[in-house]
């Protein structure tokens, strides 16, 4: 039996998921690139500069700015100037993003269920270690 690639399957399993996501949230003008992680990181770690998120979410900065500025313009985000670093902006939720959060949750976990749902809670264990081994140390 042929396998198949690696990267092929996790294409695959990455657009599905998209799809899903994007059809989710965009009710709640929340569109694709990602943002929804944006915005859950900004969520959890209130003051977060737009660099910090670009290197913990390894995005380019481009896609990093574009889905912080849709964020702001749909009402879930706002940016202040960095006292420390007037260069910089400090990015924080707003009431909508706050009163947004359970609902978020519920969409990330129901989708994460719906990936798993031929798994058992051990090969779903096992995935995830080998997913996480296969990234390694970022030197993909």
């Amino acid at each position: 039996m042929k396998k198949e690639p690696i990267g092929k399957l996790l294409s695959y399993l990455h657009r599905n998921n998209q799809k899903t996501l994007i059809k989710e949230l965009v009710p709640y003008g929340i569109g694709g690139g990602g943002q929804h992680s944006f915005l859950k990181l900004i969520l959890s770690e209130p003051g977060i500069t737009q660099d910090q998120l670009t290197v913990r979410l390894k995005f380019d900065k481009a896609t990093t700015a574009r889905s912080v500025k849709q964020l702001e313009d749909s009402g879930y985000i706002e940016r202040q100037v960095d006292p420390l670093d007037r260069r910089s902006h400090l990015l924080f939720p707003t009431g909508k993003a706050k009163d947004f959060e359970p609902v978020l949750e519920r969409i990330l976990e129901n989708n994460n269920r719906r990936l798993a749902r031929h798994l058992t809670d051990a090969e779903e264990d096992q995935l995830i270690g080998l997913l996480q081994k296969m990234i390694g140390d970022d030197k993909l």
